[in-house]
């Protein structure tokens, strides 16, 4: 366990009281869940609740660019096997959301905890993780991220002592620069499609050499590790050589590597690949993501894409042409507030589909897809675009804001 399982101090109920009422009162107000407004004041009034309440487990953190809220959910259904699991399970990844996600889990033997990027280290020396699930890392919120490189640098100082286990990605260059740190490192092949964020070396800012799956730097010899998992074609391989079938219903290759990820990280905790992989097909949607719902008559399947190397993944896993696809694109707080991404994003690939573009930056997307060769017409909204689009399942892509905007629309 990461602690004893002290009763909380009279300070840190009073704060986790607080916050759960704040929270009540937001959902009241139709603000939201509240598990943000509710950590916060809940942190205010204990500074330190967030390790109080991880004492008594056995936590997993999750970070990357891309798919962490998946593979949270996927390790959460897989530690079910072992005991009750506590889990920021909508995606509230800073540490006012986990504070209050880890503020209903008393009864729970595991904590499986989602955490963005740049909170990673901190929320670690909280909490004192068994395991650190490191997926991904690539452009995002240009207008605030901090470049790569340097949030791997930050990664790779602030692991460089923990005594977690790291499940890290052997394909993600930048990944294993910030894993490689750490005493005790377990290696997984889970891919990487996105190789534009991973063409100099981390180590020594020399040319990355790529060829096929492998990849080195000729200048100072940092490479690819050996893993010891592997995701291959619709299998997972483990240490021992061993292949288990995935069978997922979240579709694609990107959640076939989550799998493969949440496979290695059970494992740590004595849950066997076989049971592992069986409990995540229990997974239908995370968050609303991959929903197929009903409007206006029509079945809309929705899709989060909220970077480029999110976006190159989700076209991977759409219906072909003629198949319809919404576009939607906002540029608010949460999503960052600079729009040049887009033009890092290979619209050819959706050449043949009719597509609608929608959301506050329509017009961005638009220059972006004229510049691509791509026909399309510009929407109002996702009521003119239902409309628009010819017969057949329509396909609905959405950045963070423009996603739950869509939510909200469709009454999902």
């Amino acid at each position: 366990m990461a602690g004893n399982s002290d009763p909380l101090t009279p300070r840190a109920k009073l704060a986790v009281t607080a916050g759960k009422a704040v929270a009540a009162a937001s959902r009241a107000a139709g603000r939201g869940s509240g598990s943000v407004i509710g950590g916060r004041v809940a942190l205010k009034l204990d500074p330190d609740l967030l390790a109080r309440l991880a004492q008594h487990l056995d936590v997993t953190l999750v970070s990357a660019t891309n798919g962490k809220t998946t593979t949270t959910r996927l390790i959460a259904e897989a530690l079910k096997a072992a005991g009750p699991v506590v889990s920021n399970a909508l995606g509230a990844n800073m540490p006012a959301g986990i504070t209050s996600a880890l503020a209903g889990g008393s009864d729970a033997r595991f904590g499986v905890i989602e955490v963005d990027e740049k909170y990673l280290v901190g929320v670690a020396q909280a909490t004192e993780p068994k395991c650190i699930a490191l997926l991904n890392l690539s452009r995002d919120q240009l207008d605030r991220a901090a470049e790569t490189r340097m949030l791997a640098e930050n990664w790779r100082e602030g692991l460089a002592d923990s005594k977690a286990v790291i499940v890290a990605n052997a394909d993600d260059p930048l990944v294993v620069w910030a894993a490689s740190s750490s005493p005790n490192v377990i290696w997984v092949a889970a891919g990487q499609m996105w190789k534009d964020d991973a063409w100099s070396c981390p180590a020594c800012g020399g040319v990355m050499q790529r060829p096929g799956d492998d990849w080195f730097c000729g200048e100072c010899g940092f490479r690819r590790p050996t893993p010891s998992w592997a995701l291959s074609g619709d299998h997972v391989i483990d240490p021992h050589g061993s292949a288990w079938p995935i069978h997922l219903q979240l579709p694609g290759r990107a959640n076939k590597a989550n799998a493969a990820s949440s496979a290695a990280v059970a494992a740590v905790f004595g849950v066997p690949p076989q049971v592992a992989l069986e409990r995540m097909y229990q997974v239908q949607a995370v968050a609303g993501r991959y929903d197929v719902v009903q409007f206006q008559g029509r079945d809309l399947r929705l899709l989060l894409a909220k970077n480029p190397a999110g976006w190159l993944e989700t076209f991977s896993l759409i219906d072909p042409p003629p198949t319809p696809v919404i576009l939607s694109v906002n540029a608010r707080g949460a999503d960052g507030t600079d729009t040049s991404w887009l033009w890092d994003v290979d619209y050819t690939r959706l050449t043949g589909h009719p597509i609608c573009v929608i959301g506050d930056r329509k017009l961005d997307l638009a220059v972006r897809l004229e510049v691509a060769n791509q026909q399309f017409q510009v929407c109002e909204d996702l009521d003119q675009a239902v409309q628009l689009c010819p017969p057949g399942r329509i396909e609905v892509i959405a950045n963070y804001t423009a996603f739950q905007d869509l939510r909200r629309r469709v009454g999902n």
